[in-house]
């Protein structure tokens, strides 16, 4: 992962999992302040999403009002056409210029929910996936765990969504449950990738906890 042509050590691309309301935007800041504080230089993006077309897609996804349905393969596909646009686009130029990457969601929730939770074929999202990035794989990713009822407590008390649910925060609660699941399965099977962060704590214990495996990962 480090090693470049031109001999310039390329970023590296970490990505922080979960499911709704484990605080992941929060300790993606986190993370990107200590990595800067370090002098590692570093950006944050998110998926679905990260460059203008691909916000554009996440509109369509997770905020589709309802009037025609949105079957579950038009839903994979649209997120992986976000991916392909957000890895080339964003992702990769900057790892290749040495700048790490920190990402809010990749492709371990595409298979937690499109697979896991869908029941789509896990061999075809494997494929899209790895179509879509371009063969790229997270060199480290946080899976914050935590139950979907502690997450939902959480969710609901934000200020910037009063209360308003995107499509899939308004999924039924067992829906959640298999994505959490499904999430800690992707865990057991990639443990040196993927590590499991106790979510239900205070933000800084789940920080101090990133900053050690960070530490002993560089």
């Amino acid at each position: 992962m480090n090693s470049e042509k031109s001999g310039k050590k390329r970023g590296f691309f970490i990505t922080f999992e979960g499911p709704e309301g484990a605080g992941k935007s929060t300790q993606v800041a986190m993370l990107l302040d200590f990595l800067k504080k370090n002098n590692r230089p570093a950006v944050t993006t998110r998926e679905p999403g990260g460059t203008a077309l691909a916000e554009k897609i996440r509109e369509v996804v997770k905020g589709h009002d309802g009037n025609e349905k949105m079957h579950d393969r038009t839903e994979l596909l649209l997120m992986e056409a976000a991916r392909s646009q957000h890895v080339q686009e964003f992702i990769l130029p900057r790892l290749e210029s040495g700048v790490s990457v920190i990402c809010d969601r990749f492709s371990d929730s595409t298979i937690a929910y499109q697979g896991g939770a869908r029941g789509l074929d896990k061999d075809d999202i494997l494929f899209l996936n790895r179509f879509a990035a371009v063969g790229l794989v997270p060199d480290l990713t946080f899976l914050l765990d935590l139950s979907p009822e502690d997450g939902f407590a959480r969710t609901r008390k934000r200020s910037e969504t009063a209360g308003q649910f995107d499509r899939f925060e308004a999924e039924k609660i067992d829906f959640h449950r298999t994505v959490r699941r499904s999430f800690l399965e992707l865990a057991e099977a990639e443990p040196e990738r993927i590590k499991v962060i106790d979510a239900a704590r205070d933000q800084r214990s789940v920080h101090e906890d990133i900053v050690r495996i960070i530490n002993e990962f560089i």
